[in-house]
Formats: C-alpha cells, sequence, structure tokens
C-alpha cells in the first residue's frame, strides 16, 4: 500500500494576528496592520503615491490596487490595499500574480499622467521621482488621450522657500496630511472639487509653519519644490552623505547632498528612534554659513602698530597665541569659554587644553544665562545619563501618560520633540501640560494644558502643583511620566530644585533640553568648572588622580578646586583678575550680560578666539584661528537623551581644521601633548576616561525666589524665549528661510494693555535703563503685568538691547505710530 502524505500542520497564529494568503504565500500579520504594509514584509512592493508609513491612510491615488479574496468570494472589484487591513483567511494577489490588478494599477498610472506635464528634464524631482520610476513599472508605453493637457500658471509661491507647481500634482494628499496631522499647522490644503481640485494655501490661514520643508521631500511628483534648490542640480549630479544636524539638541538623522565642494540641499535622514522622517525646516535649509562670505580661511593676527587684525601664517598664528596665553597663564591666569555648538570631540578638546595647558578650571560652555543652582543640576541630574542607562528616551516620550514642560517651548528650542509630543497627544495617549506664560503654538497643537504663572513664578508654580493642581500632579505620578526643563530654567531660582523634588514625590523622569547641539556633549566632556571629563568631580582626589593618569600627568598636576562659570569669568576679566581668555564659537549677545561681556574682552590683557565667522569677540581678539564647520570635519553630538550621535565628514580636503585639531597643535606650542590631533583621535582619548561616575554630586537646594515686582505704574515683568528662526549666526545667507519666521511682536494681555495707556496701539516701546526696543503688539492671554518679547529676533535683542533676561523687569509705553 501507498502510505498516505499527511498535510504538515500550519504554524499556530499568534495572538492578536491573523492567518492570510499573499500571491499564493501564507503569511501570519498583527491584527489592524494594513495589508500593503504586510506585502512590504513579505518583499512585495505595491506601487503607491499617498501612502505613506508616518500618515494616516488616505486610499486618494488608487495606484495600490490589489485584488482581495474573503470566505471564497471575491470582492467586486479591485481594492486599494493602502486602507484595508488584514483580516484571518484573506487571500490577496498583487500585480505579480494578478492580471486584474496588474491592468487596474496601469489604469490608474494612466489617468494620472493625463494633465501631468512632459517636463521631466527640467523637473527637480527627475532622477529621484517615484512618478517616473512607477510609470516606467506599472505603466502603459502609450496613453489613449490626446487632448491639450491642462497648464495653471506655474509656480506658485506657497511660501518664501516653497513652490508649487498645480499641474505636476497628482492629489495624493501627502503634503496635506502631513500639515494636518504632523505638523498641526494650517499649511496648505485641498481646494475646489472634481476636475479643478488642487493643492492650494489654506484660506485666510497665513502661512507659518517650522516643517514646511518635510512636504517637498514627501511629496512624490516634482509639484512642491525648493525656491533655494529649484533649478539648482539635479539628483544624479549630486553625492549623498550620511550628517547629523547641528543646530539643536535633538539630533536629528540627516543626507547632506554636495556637488564640487558645495552643499546643494540637505534632507531629513530615516532613524526611527530619534527624528522618524522629518526635520524642521532650520536643519534642512540653513546651511549657507559655512559658505558665508565673511568665513575665516586664513589666521588672523592683531598689527602692534595699526591695532588692525592681519592675515598671518599658520606658523606664526599659533605661535603668538601659545607665547600669549602662557604668559596669561603664569601671570593672573587665562580662563576658556567654549559656546554650545561644539562636537563632543572638540568640546573634549577645550577641557583637555584648560586643565593641562592653561591649568584651570575656570571653563564653561554655557554662552547663555545660567546659574550655580543649574551647574549642581547638571552634576548631579543629567551628567552620565544615556538611554541605555534608563534615561528619557523618544519611545519613552511616545508611551509616556503625561509629560510636563517646565521652562521649554518645545517647537521652538527642539522641533523634532514638539512633533514626538504631539502625535503621542494625538493619539490621545498621553496628556501634555506646560507651565509658561501663554498659549503658544506649542501648546495649541501639543493639545496641551497651560499652567499660567508670571515670569518667575515657575518654582513656585512647581513647587505647589499638588496643592492648585492635584489632577496634574495625579497624572505624573502615572508610571512612565516624564519633566522636560528647558535651559531657561536657569534664570528662575528654585526651579530646578523644585523640579527635582517634584520629581522624586510622582516618580516622574527627568530631561533636560537644552536648545544648542554642542551642550549635552560639553557637559559630559568636562568643559564645565566643576566637572573633568565622564562627570567626574574636580575637587574629588581619586576622580583626579585617575585623569591625571590616563592623561599621563604626574601626581597633583591637575588642578584642584572648582573653576569660575562664565559670568565670574567675564566679571574676573573686566576686573582685572584674569589675563588671558581662550574663546571657541562664543557671540558676546548671547551671554546673560553683553555689556559685562564687551567690558570683559576690551580689558583681556590677551584673547585668542577660534571662529568660523566675524563676531563681537573678533573685535577684541588678539589672535584668530579658523576652523572648520560641521560639514568639513567628522565627529558626533550627544542628543538632549544622552544619544551619540556620529556624524563623517561630507567636504573632504577643504583644508579646513576642526577645534580639536588646533587646539592639539597650539598645546605643542606651549609644549603640551592632548593627542586630538583628529576628532577620531579625540574621540579614542575620552573613551578611556568613559565609565561609572566616580562620586555623585550634591543636588541643588535653593528655595523658590519671589518674583520681583515693578516699582511703576509702566513697568511689568519680562518673559522670552527665542523662536526658532531668528537672528542666529548659523542663519545667514538664507533669505528664504527667514521669510518664513514668525512676526516679531510684543505681547500683552488686555487687561494690562489697559493698565498701561497702550490699548489700541500699534506698536510698544520696551525698555530698561540699557535700551530700549519698539516693535507691533498684540494681545494674548498671559498673566496681567507681563510682557512677552522674542529673546532675538529682527529688533528685539533682548539681551544686547535691554540687557534683561527672563523675569526681569521692563517698562512699556506706546510707540510711534508705523
Amino acid at each position: 500500500m501507498t502510505a498516505i502524505e499527511e498535510k504538515p500542520e500550519a504554524a499556530p497564529v499568534p495572538e492578536g494576528h491573523v492567518r492570510l494568503t499573499i500571491d499564493g504565500v501564507e503569511v501570519i500579520a498583527p491584527k489592524g496592520e494594513l495589508l500593503i504594509r504586510t506585502a512590504e514584509r513579505l518583499g512585495t512592493v505595491i506601487p503607491r503615491f499617498c501612502d505613506h508609513p508616518l500618515l494616516d491612510p488616505a486610499g486618494a491615488c488608487r495606484q495600490c490596487l490589489v485584488e482581495v479574496e474573503m470566505g471564497g468570494r471575491p470582492m467586486p472589484k479591485p481594492q486599494a490595499s493602502c486602507t484595508i487591513t488584514v483580516a484571518d483567511g484573506m487571500v490577496v494577489k498583487t500585480q505579480r500574480t494578478s492580471p486584474v490588478a496588474d491592468k487596474a494599477q496601469q489604469g490608474v498610472m494612466e489617468l494620472l499622467l493625463i494633465n501631468h506635464p512632459l517636463d521631466c528634464p527640467v523637473c527637480d524631482k527627475g532622477g529621484e521621482c517615484p512618478l517616473q520610476n512607477q510609470a516606467m513599472g506599472h505603466g502603459r508605453p502609450d496613453s489613449r488621450f490626446r487632448e491639450p493637457k491642462r497648464t495653471f500658471a506655474k509656480p506658485i509661491p506657497v511660501s518664501t522657500q516653497v513652490l508649487l507647481d498645480r499641474e505636476r500634482c497628482v492629489l495624493c494628499q501627502r503634503c496635506t496630511r502631513f500639515s494636518d496631522q504632523i505638523a498641526g499647522d494650517p499649511f496648505i490644503e485641498m481646494l475646489e472639487r472634481g476636475a479643478m481640485q488642487q493643492v492650494g494655501i489654506a484660506e485666510g490661514r497665513p502661512f507659518q509653519s517650522y516643517f514646511s520643508g518635510n512636504t517637498i521631500q514627501i511629496c512624490p511628483v516634482g509639484a512642491l519644490t525648493s525656491a533655494a534648490y529649484r533649478f539648482r542640480a539635479r539628483p544624479f549630479d549630486l553625492v549623498s552623505t550620511p550628517s547629523v544636524c547641528e543646530h539643536c539638541a535633538v539630533g536629528c538623522a540627516t543626507r547632506t547632498d554636495w556637488r564640487r565642494g558645495k552643499v546643494m540641499r540637505r534632507l531629513a535622514g530615516n532613524d526611527p528612534e530619534v527624528n522618524e522622517e522629518w526635520n524642521c525646516d532650520k536643519g534642512r535649509f540653513a546651511f549657507r554659513y559655512a559658505s558665508a562670505a565673511d568665513r575665516f580661511t586664513r589666521p588672523m593676527v592683531r598689527d602692534a602698530k595699526t591695532g588692525e587684525l592681519a592675515p598671518a601664517s599658520w606658523t606664526d598664528a599659533l605661535r603668538i597665541a601659545a607665547d600669549g596665553l602662557a604668559k596669561a597663564r603664569d601671570g593672573k591666569g587665562a580662563a576658556v569659554l567654549t559656546g554650545g555648538r561644539l562636537t563632543v570631540e572638540d568640546a573634549y578638546a577645550y577641557a583637555k587644553f584648560a586643565r593641562i595647558a592653561l591649568r584651570t578650571n575656570d571653563i564653561d560652555f554655557r554662552a547663555r544665562p545660567h546659574s550655580a543652582e543649574e551647574l549642581a543640576f547638571l552634576s548631579s541630574t543629567v551628567v552620565g545619563v544615556t538611554p541605555d542607562s534608563g534615561g528619557v528616551t523618544f519611545a519613552g516620550l511616545e508611551a509616556a501618560p503625561a509629560v510636563l514642560c517646565v521652562a521649554f517651548e518645545p517647537e521652538e528650542e527642539a522641533p523634532v520633540v514638539f512633533l514626538r509630543l504631539r502625535k503621542a497627544a494625538r493619539t490621545g495617549r498621553t496628556k501634555v501640560f506646560h507651565i509658561g506664560q501663554w498659549t503658544s503654538p506649542a501648546v495649541e497643537k501639543s493639545f496641551g494644558t497651560l499652567l499660567s504663572c508670571v515670569p518667575g513664578g515657575e518654582a513656585a508654580a512647581v513647587a505647589g502643583l499638588a496643592g492648585h493642581a492635584p489632577d496634574i500632579h495625579d497624572a505624573l505620578s502615572a508610571g512612565g511620566a516624564v519633566i522636560m526643563v528647558g535651559e531657561r530654567a536657569a534664570t528662575v531660582p528654585g526651579l530646578l530644585t523644585a523640579v527635582l523634588a517634584l520629581s522624586a514625590q510622582t516618580g516622574a523622569k527627568i530631561a533636560w533640553v537644552p536648545r544648542r547641539a554642542g551642550e549635552r556633549g560639553a557637559l559630559d566632556a568636562g568643559a564645565v568648572p566643576n566637572l573633568l571629563p565622564g562627570g567626574r568631580l574636580v575637587d574629588d582626589v581619586s576622580a583626579r588622580a585617575e585623569v591625571g593618569h590616563v592623561w599621563g600627568l604626574e601626581p597633583g598636576a591637575l588642578p584642584t578646586e572648582p573653576g569660575r562659570d562664565t559670568t565670574q569669568i567675564l566679571t574676573a576679566l573686566a576686573g582685572g583678575e584674569l589675563d588671558g581668555l581662550l574663546i571657541g564659537g562664543v557671540d558676546p549677545h548671547d551671554l546673560p550680560d553683553p555689556e559685562l561681556a564687551r567690558r570683559a574682552l576690551a580689558g583681556a590683557g590677551f584673547v585668542v578666539s577660534l571662529e568660523l565667522r566675524p563676531s563681537a569677540a573678533t573685535a577684541h581678539a588678539d589672535v584668530v584661528l579658523p576652523v572648520a564647520p560641521a560639514v568639513e570635519k567628522s565627529g558626533s553630538y550627544l542628543n538632549w537623551e544622552g544619544r551619540r550621535r556620529r556624524f563623517a565628514i561630507t567636504l573632504e580636503q577643504t583644508g579646513a581644521l576642526a577645534d580639536c585639531r588646533v587646539l592639539d597643535t597650539l598645546a605643542v606650542e606651549m609644549d603640551v601633548d592632548l593627542f586630538t590631533q583628529t576628532p577620531e583621535a579625540a574621540a579614542a582619548d575620552l573613551e578611556r576616561l568613559r565609565g561609572a561616575v566616580p562620586r555623585a554630586a550634591a543636588a541643588p537646594s535653593v528655595l523658590p525666589a519671589q518674583p520681583v515686582l515693578p516699582r511703576s505704574d509702566t513697568q511689568v515683568l519680562l518673559a522670552t524665549w527665542h523662536q526658532l528662526l531668528d537672528n542666529g549666526s548659523l542663519q545667514v545667507d538664507e533669505p528664504h528661510l527667514a521669510g518664513t519666521a514668525r512676526p516679531v511682536v510684543a505681547r500683552l494681555s488686555a487687561n494690562t494693555a489697559r493698565v498701561l495707556g497702550v490699548d489700541g496701539a500699534a506698536t510698544v516701546t520696551v525698555a530698561t535703563e540699557r535700551g530700549s526696543i519698539t516693535v507691533p503688539v498684540q494681545h494674548a492671554d498671559l498673566p496681567d503685568g507681563v510682557v512677552w518679547l522674542p529673546t532675538n529676533s529682527g529688533p528685539s535683542a533682548v539681551r544686547s538691547v535691554l540687557g534683561a533676561v527672563h523675569g526681569d523687569v521692563v517698562s512699556v509705553t506706546e510707540g510711534p505710530a508705523t
């Protein structure tokens, strides 16, 4: 007898999954998964235009049609695989096995091309166009339509940086869905109906989106193009290099496209753990600062006779710089100010140079308002935290039941953090709370709840949360809740202490989110007055011994006492208590008191500045040493999570040197070896100091201070923070980007305007004894007795003009008529 072959048993279906068949292959998929995603996992690519994995399904283009059979009965016509979810027993035939599906896809392609212009040779999308690719793979060789194509005037400037060619649009709705779902901006929408339907600007709503460049990238045709890139290059002319954005503490993955030694454009990279597939317009468009006409390309030395900076050779400039710094070190001492835009490797080189070459702990990266309380907070709570050590991550943020933003404006200071907050809140998983002054766009678009307080009152608001907002306190007590703290907290005495206490009460994790890309890395690299690399305290004998051993120093060679912070360094320079200063990428106008910075630089005996372009520090520098921008060096940033974001050099052989290389050579001139000749060497040297922090620093303990009270009827408290697009030095030569910056206005409550006598005024003048700022005025839901100004936008340069920071007293009067 012939043995009967038993059919092998099918694999069991896990709970929450279904079994279906695609092109004759059985597959198990999670319930609710879109059919097009299941096919992708199987290796079958179904053509599509409207589908995007991060957008809600739309079924707008109908290009992804497939045959579907349920319960042995085929559906009457092909179905859009981007909108139908998998079901148990479903049988699917894609274009690979179904002539019906293949014919349907060809028919849809033919319809999409009826009015599409034949301008591929001049279209910016040519060479990387999904429509081109899919027309070749899933279209017919000839069209049956011979009628004249519909045309529109083109291009339409949707904004100063996004141009629209309506006749190329296939109405996939990717751009409008991104605007509505991801960014939450009134950007563009579908207008008209039927054959006249087209994409247009939202009627009566101003274009203000920090994320509009993403619509260019996800457009599957050439309908949306960049004003800065249009007709500049073709994709096959370009070399693409993976890179990391240098503009904020998110550390977005990006792709830099360049040709003949010049960056042509920058796109968002795909990194699901950080920025997914998005980035902000600043990260996308602000890259021309590296090729600005006034960039330093040669060292400059101040001529003793004329008092002017003159070009010099590297040999002469380094010798003069070394002699001057050595003389200052051996006199009253020299200090280091680095700023917050350095890579980890460069920050480490500055930290090592300060300790070995200058023999000082007078070093600080905080070129902004800061405090001793903040330094204690960073030393006790932030340094050394990484995703691997249980720190807050983007994934944790998205899964958090509640997020409290304290002194942190996410859309302005870390835009992709805002996108993740909005995503979490939009799904209903996360409740977002903001402690601030007014209902900003970030509060609205994150579906947030505002806890309004006066500037300087944030500490009391956090400390009293259990009493005046018990529901929020309870929400933060749920597992996985997060407290996000911005750098503005340093201006409010007691706020960081109150945040630590709230975390201890509720169990919520703390995430510190600075504005600049290099601040978190500089902290871990030891570019602060009380920490050595790796978070080791400078007053810890064993920590000093360990670092000294790794650096090959004699016992006791490292300075033993914590150094001065930024303000103390500037005060000491202005008072003649220090002789020299090494400054790296610091704009004095960013400092809390630019006037003190000017006096300090003028009073310093010797100043060496490592710079990319001229700044206010250049006028006082004795030696200027040019350094490479991010695109011309390799290195890494440490983002707000503590995640290492490495990048390779993009433009090679430009002759530009990284800060770490310049400092290594300068140190050799001072008879010291840093071993930071390259970023890779600096990273390897720092790696030897990584590991457990030897001793935890003491947490801050500062009582909340009462806000300063105005002394006259015209005085109010100042609330201020940076806008994303402002007067920043890395945004030069970007007129298209600058055109989409938010309006520069002062904001007051209606009642405050009446009390001040400026109700109905078109402009107001905000003043201190230092100076005044006149800008248009708008009413907002601020607390009474408060005025808000952007920190550094247009004429509103709060620190350099007013000499004021968040929480200071200013006067408000009616400004001149416009």
